[in-house]
């Protein structure tokens, strides 16, 4: 099974391909706003360094 990480980069990175392949500028901007959504929730999972 996915992990929410993984998950999330990779639907980030189909909406910026998808943004780049977009015809009009509307497509290209929700696309370019899903990838960003997106970018923020793998964020939100990924491991924090530990700091001392």
């Amino acid at each position: 099974m996915e992990s929410n990480l993984r998950y999330y980069l990779r639907r980030a990175a189909e909406e910026r391909t998808a943004a780049n392949r977009a015809v009009t500028p509307q497509a290209r901007d929700w696309h370019s706003k899903l990838a960003g959504e997106f970018a923020l929730r793998a964020n939100a999972c990924a491991p924090t360094a530990m700091t001392a």
